[in-house]
């Protein structure tokens, strides 16, 4: 421990100063509260042993500068015998303790033993809360499991570094809690963290979105507008879906991670940035990469530091814990909770919409709960409705139902690439040419067989 004492009367301040080195602790000396202040500020001191009455700034001036600044230091006063009452008021505003003179050495070193066994007992509490902290994740990406576990270790590992980081997994795994502890636990925390869903814009506005324009660049470009690569610069970007980037954005961005540079729409003006990447795809990459749909010269950009964020299905022995973890951050203090049996049928339960759907089942429940505290099996559980389309129907022959289908699944991907009919036949895994025979001949465009 380092100890800081001030008192303006030499004889105390240097026999105090003696008995607690030879105790074993490190200690500095000052005769008034502002050389202990400027003290203060240049290193830092786990206690402070203060008299109240001294020129200049006074103790309970200081113990007020020290509470403020730094509460992380005990502060003890030494007071006469008639300012007892002052220093008990001090005491309710953060002193330690407080001793009245005159007074032994034993006895102050008494105390600063005690506050030395205080503070390595919060240590050891605080090391206990982030073990646990640890062991159970970060935030509201929680876990015990071995997969998690796994995850929160690459988390530590990779957040540090400057690579660029690939997040793999379903819809509703976490992909972007893991983007936001990767980014909060690096050394551009303090700097934006800008994110992008590749999913949500059509190419145009994706290109918009991503490397802004300048006046004039089109018709309503009425003003410069700074893109998202622009507003991470220092800091971080977390780019979802990655799989919907069409082939044209995928060029431009493989300039912007060879390079760290770009130009806006309709400008000649070259912007270099400082950023990091990170980004999600649901898809397999590596499986697009071959089928022709992602660039492989960005796929290995983006795959520096590969991220697999696992199905809840794959680590079922994480539901007790996430369940209460929802419980408590949607049931408002109460005490709600699953029976055993409830809780059973939720680990066998598939969840195809992962954590997500599972944080979803748990709000719904609490809100549909009344007064009850027990979760309901038919509020976690939403009932399984069937697309008719798809049901086995006992009128119809093979070939006609086949149709059916057909025309169904058609027609959900023309609208997903909104009518593109090259873009539809690759990921039909037919010639555009057949596309355009399926079209005519279930009728598609007019919808008959729909």
């Amino acid at each position: 421990m380092k100890i800081l004492i001030a008192d303006d009367e030499k004889g105390i301040r240097l026999t105090l100063k003696d008995s607690l080195e030879e105790a074993g602790f490190s200690v500095s000396a000052v005769e008034n509260g502002n050389e202990a202040v400027r003290l203060l500020k240049e290193s830092e001191f786990d206690c402070v042993i203060s008299d109240i009455r001294m020129p200049g700034m006074d103790g309970i001036s200081l113990l007020k500068y020290i509470k403020n600044k730094l509460p992380g230091t005990e502060v003890i006063l030494v007071t006469a015998f008639g300012d007892i009452e002052q220093s008990v008021q001090a005491m309710k505003s953060g002193a330690n303790d407080y001793i009245v003179k005159p007074f032994m050495n034993e006895e102050v070193l008494l105390k600063v033993k005690k506050i030395k066994e205080l503070r390595a007992l919060k240590n050891e509490n605080l090391k206990l809360r982030q073990q646990i902290s640890a062991d159970a994740g970060f935030g509201n990406f929680i876990g015990r499991s071995r997969e998690m576990k796994e995850i929160f270790n690459l988390i530590q590992t990779v957040s540090p570094t400057d690579s660029s980081v690939l997040l793999c997994g379903e819809s509703g795994t976490g992909k972007e809690l893991v983007a936001n502890l990767i980014h909060e636990k690096s050394l551009r925390k303090e700097k934006a963290l800008v994110k992008l869903s590749c999913a949500v814009f059509p190419e145009t506005l994706l290109e918009d979105e991503l490397f802004g324009h300048e006046k004039g660049a089109y018709t309503d470009a009425k003003t410069r507008k700074i893109g998202r690569f622009e507003q991470a610069d220092g800091g971080t970007i977390f780019l979802d879906d990655i799989d919907d980037m069409s082939p044209k954005i995928q060029v431009k961005l493989l300039r912007v991670l060879q390079e760290r540079c770009f130009e806006r729409l309709g400008g000649t003006e070259t912007v270099h940035v400082d950023i990091r990447i990170i980004a999600a795809t649901k898809k397999d990459l590596g499986k697009l990469v071959k089928e022709g749909f992602f660039r492989e010269d960005l796929y290995y950009r983006l795959n520096v530091i590969p991220v697999c964020i696992p199905p809840l299905r794959n680590h079922m022995q994480d539901i007790k814990l996430l369940t209460e973890h929802f419980i408590k951050m949607y049931g408002k203090g109460a005490d709600y909770g699953v029976t055993p049996e409830i809780l059973e049928k939720m680990m066998c339960y598939h969840w195809p919409g992962n954590v997500r759907e599972l944080e979803n089942a748990v709000e719904r429940a609490i809100a549909l709960a009344g007064e009850d505290r027990e979760l309901k099996e038919e509020h976690l559980f939403l009932p399984q409705k069937k697309d008719p389309l798809y049901e086995a129907d006992g009128n119809l022959e093979l070939r006609d139902y086949i149709e059916r289908v057909s025309a169904r699944h058609i027609t959900e991907i023309l609208k997903k690439t909104g009518g593109k009919k090259s873009l539809a036949a690759k990921i039909l895994g037919i010639s555009r040419k057949s596309l355009w025979e399926k079209i005519k001949e279930y009728n598609i465009e007019n919808e008959k067989k729909l």
